[in-house]
This record gives C-alpha cells, sequence and structure tokens, in this order.
C-alpha cells in the first residue's frame, strides 16, 4: 500500500482566529489542539508572545520539534489531551486559549492513521496511541451500541441497518480496512448533497473513540480557571454536535471570583463566524467551520449569543 501523508496543512479561519484572538507582546497563549502548528506558527509571527502547544498525538510532538527550533523559548509542547489542561498545562494564567476540534489534515491524510475512507488503511481512528480502535468497534460491540454510536456521534439516519450489515458481514470475516468499512456503508446510503456516503459513520466512530465530545466539554469547563482577567477563548468547530457544546457553554455563563472580585465569561463576538466563499473554494474541507469567542470580564459588561 503506499503511504499518502499530507506535506501541507491549511488552517480554517486563521485570519478570523488571530482578529478575535489579538496576539500582544510578551502575553501567553495556549494552542490546545496544536495539528499541524499553523494557529501556533501565525500566533508566534503576530507578535513577540509565547505559545503553549497541547496534543495527544506522538505525531504532532513530532512535528513540534521544528518550531522549538525555530523559536526558542517562545513555544513549548506538552503532550496529552486538552480535557486535562488544568493538569498537564505550567502553572500560571494564560492570556487566551484556541482550540480547532475534529480530525486535522495530517490524520486525513495518513492511510496508516485509519481515519480517512478515500484510502485503504487499518481501522484505527485514534488521535493517540492508546485505547480501542475502530475495528474494536464495528467487529465486537453488540449491533444496538455500534447504532447508538453512528446515531448519537455521526446523526446517521441510517445507523440500525448499517450496524446490522455490520454484524452481519463480521460473521464472515472481520473488518480491517477502512475500505471494507466505507464500501459497504456505500450499498446501504445515498446521498444528494456531495458528502460521501461514509462520512457520517466514520464521524460517529472517530468521535466515540477518542471520546472527543466529553473531552470537549472538560476542557471548556476548566479553560475559564486558567484565563488571565480580559483573557479569549476562540473555538472552531466542525459539526453541530461540537458548535452546540461550546454555544450551550458560552450561554450557561461561568462566574469566577478573582482576588474577591467576580468575573464572568462573555462572548466577545455574539454571532457565529464562517468561512468565506473563497476560503470554501480553497479548502473545502472549511465549508461547516463555525469560529466564536468568549472573554473574561468583570460581571457588570453584558452580552449576548446568537
Amino acid at each position: 500500500m503506499t503511504k499518502i501523508v499530507s506535506t501541507s496543512h491549511i488552517p480554517v479561519l486563521l485570519k478570523e482566529m488571530l482578529s478575535a484572538l489579538q496576539p500582544t507582546v510578551g502575553e501567553t497563549y495556549v494552542d490546545a489542539t496544536f495539528g499541524g502548528g499553523s494557529y501556533t506558527r501565525a500566533i508566534l509571527d503576530a507578535a513577540d508572545c509565547k505559545v503553549v502547544a497541547v496534543d495527544r498525538d506522538p505525531a504532532a510532538a513530532q512535528r513540534a520539534n521544528q518550531f522549538r527550533d525555530q523559536y526558542g523559548d517562545r513555544f513549548d509542547f506538552v503532550s496529552g489531551c486538552f480535557g486535562d489542561l488544568d493538569q498537564i498545562l505550567p502553572v500560571q494564567k494564560y492570556n487566551g486559549f484556541v482550540f480547532d476540534f475534529g480530525v486535522s489534515s495530517f490524520q486525513l491524510d495518513d492511510p496508516d492513521r485509519g481515519f480517512s475512507f478515500r484510502f485503504s488503511g487499518p481501522l484505527d481512528m485514534r488521535m493517540s496511541d492508546t485505547g480501542i480502535t475502530a475495528a474494536d468497534v464495528v467487529n465486537t460491540f453488540t449491533q444496538e451500541d455500534i447504532a447508538a454510536i453512528l446515531w448519537t456521534y455521526g446523526e446517521e439516519q441510517k445507523s440500525r441497518r448499517i450496524a446490522a450489515a455490520i454484524v452481519e458481514k463480521r460473521q464472515e470475516k472481520l473488518f480491517e480496512t477502512t475500505l471494507e468499512l466505507a464500501e459497504l456503508v456505500r450499498r446501504i446510503v445515498r446521498r444528494k448533497d456531495g458528502l460521501d456516503p461514509a462520512t457520517l459513520t466514520f464521524q460517529g466512530l472517530r468521535i466515540f473513540v477518542n471520546n472527543e465530545l466529553m473531552e470537549i466539554d472538560k476542557a471548556l469547563k476548566k479553560t475559564p480557571s486558567l484565563l488571565a482577567v480580559g483573557g479569549k477563548i476562540v473555538t472552531v468547530a466542525f459539526h453541530a454536535l461540537e458548535d452546540r457544546l461550546v454555544k450551550n457553554w458560552i450561554r450557561s455563563g461561568c462566574v469566577l471570583t478573582v482576588e474577591q472580585a467576580s468575573f464572568e465569561l462573555k462572548p466577545l463576538i455574539t454571532k457565529v463566524v464562517r468561512p468565506s466563499d473563497a476560503e470554501m473554494t480553497i479548502n473545502p474541507r472549511s465549508r461547516s467551520a463555525k469560529l466564536r469567542v468568549a472573554h473574561l470580564v468583570p460581571t457588570r459588561f453584558g452580552g449576548g449569543i446568537k
């Protein structure tokens, strides 16, 4: 099998992220989803500031080495999941956090990672090198559990039919590759919107395998206490489940007491920011992206969200 690995990564909503974050000389920011480092590089190039990057992908840790060589002590990398930010970050207050949720181009374009239905690769889908794989799910879980995963995390309307077909097929031969699963789903699902019929099934399995929604929820709840007053949280979500978590989190409000003063998290931009038509033309993967921004302010400030 020929290994195809992405040599370039097109960051989504990069200008909009920088406009929201407004990197400032002397401040420290956290890129909580380092990936290929596009956001980190843009922040470091925008001002004489510092970035602490976080990622649970071992491949991302390797890519971070060149950033250390280029930016010296302005850059630091921490291996781990963003749901554990309060445990893995150096103890201090940070001026901003950036989250680019979802799977990176590096992961999608490497067949050996098993994220993509475009290539034949092992049915893995793990962002780290630990835990169960997508193959474990489709080969060992009950039909009811598989259907629930595809419906809950992939919002796949034909989840029950797909689950039944998976269980029937694995009795003949266990699933080993991404294409084996994708081809089965394509025989069941028909789409007219341009998306590959296997998209939602792969999304559901990936989110479940990596416990993505729970990790996002944990990160959102923990991050405000790590912010300096006036600090910002910028999120980029790629599907409704992620964005709903962010939107509801901002709406719910978060009140903190710092040195006997009361502060709360409020939306800095009240409307969701979407990619321009030009960006979607250049980078089709950006078409579903939604950017939201919140900041920590004294409680007397107001705000709303739409």
